[in-house]
Parts: structure tokens; C-alpha cells; sequence
């Protein structure tokens, strides 16, 4: 008789013997009230009067699906998220809400849609961090009482319908010719400054546009298949009529 006592107070004892692991917590409760939180290593929950739940500490990604959203300027986009939490306060996390990975999923869907409806598109594409952050601020304030910290928000894929797609592809080829038109009248500018800075040079200077003529004629000269047509200066001709006189 002693010996069945002792083998059933030894079997009770091994069932009691739960394992936390060194991520883990555990949530005790005794005839359903909670009593207090169980740090790793072999602890005892009694059969019957006493219960727990384990809740992993170790931070969890969690895969936001698309969403369908509009932004403020009435584009309709597919935005999804990576959202990065972990859970703070074991308790709260099993007290306060039923299924907190359901419950954290949910909100970050709705949040994502909402903050995209605040902002355009431009800002939307542009401002990738910067929405991400509002996003993630917003869902630890809502999730604090869940005893949740959000750590990070990543938006994965901004997608946008066909037609608004080939609307900005031209968008970005109309900017690229309008910035080419830009470049090309500047360097003409400079161009002409410089011709004008050239002919200035050669008409202050005696000789000088003579052999700028010479030079032009030596450099065509090279190609005997070109054809050159020579107007004589007029400085040229007034300096061989005073050669005649004199002879």
C-alpha cells in the first residue's frame, strides 16, 4: 500500500515538473486566477489546481498580406508590410486579448490602410521610412495594453494599377527630354559666350583673324576631296590696292 502512495506521489510530481525555456515565460494560473510569471527552467504547476501557458519572448515577423488602398490623391494601390514585435509583458499579452499574433496581424492591416489614405502618391513612393515609422508608432500605441512592442515596420511592394504605371513612365521620359532641352540650350550658351570671347580676341589683335583663315585653309587642305571656296577678306584687298599704288 506505501508503495503505491509513494509511486503515485512520485507520478504526480513528474507531471508537475513543466520546462520553461530560456526565450520562454510561462503564465501560472491557480483555480483560474493568474498567480504570477514563470521564469525558465523546471518549475511545478499542480495537476488540476493550477494551469499555465508558455508565451515566447523572441521577436516575430510577421507577413502584413496586400492591401488594398487609396491614397489621398484617389490612386488605388497594393501595399504590403513586414512588422516586427515582440512581446513585452507575458501576462498582459495572455490576459488582455484572446490570440495577440491574430490580434497584432489585424491592426497592422487596418493601420497600413489608413496611414496610405493620408498621404499621395508621390509621397507614398518617396517616403517609404517615413510611413513605415508612422505605421509602427501607431500600432505599439495601440497594441501597449497588450503588453506588445513593435520594433520595426518595412513596406515590402508599393503596386500600382497599369494605367497609372504608364502614366508615370511618361511622366519620367517627359521629364528626361525637358532636363536634355535644359543642357543642350546651357551649353550653347556658354558656346556663344565663348565664340564672342574668340572673335573679340582675334579682332583686337593685328593679323590675328589672317592666320585663324590660314589655319582653317591648312586644316581643309588635308582632305583633297573637299572643295573650298575662299572669299578674300576685305582688310586683304585694301592692303594689296596700297601695294599697287606704290608700285
Amino acid at each position: 500500500m506505501e508503495l503505491t502512495i509513494i509511486g503515485m506521489a512520485l507520478f504526480v510530481l513528474l507531471i508537475s515538473i513543466k520546462q520553461i525555456n530560456q526565450y520562454e515565460r510561462g503564465v501560472k494560473f491557480t483555480i483560474g486566477k493568474y498567480t504570477g510569471i514563470m521564469e525558465p527552467g523546471w518549475r511545478l504547476v499542480i495537476p488540476v489546481f493550477q494551469s499555465y501557458q508558455k508565451i515566447d519572448m523572441r521577436i516575430k515577423a510577421v507577413d502584413v498580406p496586400d492591401q488594398e488602398a487609396i491614397t489621398k490623391d484617389n490612386i488605388s494601390v497594393s501595399v504590403n508590410a513586414v512588422i516586427y514585435y515582440k512581446v513585452g509583458s507575458a501576462e498582459k499579452a495572455i490576459i488582455e486579448v484572446e490570440n495577440f499574433y491574430f490580434a497584432v496581424s489585424q491592426l497592422a492591416q487596418t493601420t497600413m490602410r489608413n496611414i496610405v489614405g493620408e498621404v499621395n502618391l508621390d509621397e507614398l513612393l518617396s517616403n517609404r521610412d517615413t510611413i513605415a515609422e508612422k505605421i509602427r508608432l501607431s500600432v505599439d500605441k495601440a497594441t501597449d495594453a497588450w503588453g506588445i512592442e513593435v520594433h520595426s515596420v518595412e513596406l515590402k511592394d508599393v503596386t500600382l494599377p497599369e494605367e497609372m504605371k504608364r502614366v508615370i513612365g511618361k511622366q519620367a521620359e517627359a521629364e528626361r527630354e525637358k532636363r536634355s532641352v535644359i543642357i543642350k540650350a546651357e551649353g550653347e550658351v556658354i558656346a556663344a559666350e565663348n565664340l564672342a570671347k574668340a572673335a573679340d580676341i582675334l579682332n583686337k589683335a593685328d593679323g590675328a583673324l589672317h592666320l585663324r583663315t590660314l589655319s582653317t585653309l591648312n586644316d581643309l587642305s588635308s582632305d583633297q576631296s573637299n572643295t573650298v571656296i575662299f572669299a578674300i577678306p576685305l582688310e586683304i584687298l585694301k592692303s594689296l590696292e596700297g601695294f599697287n599704288k606704290r608700285v
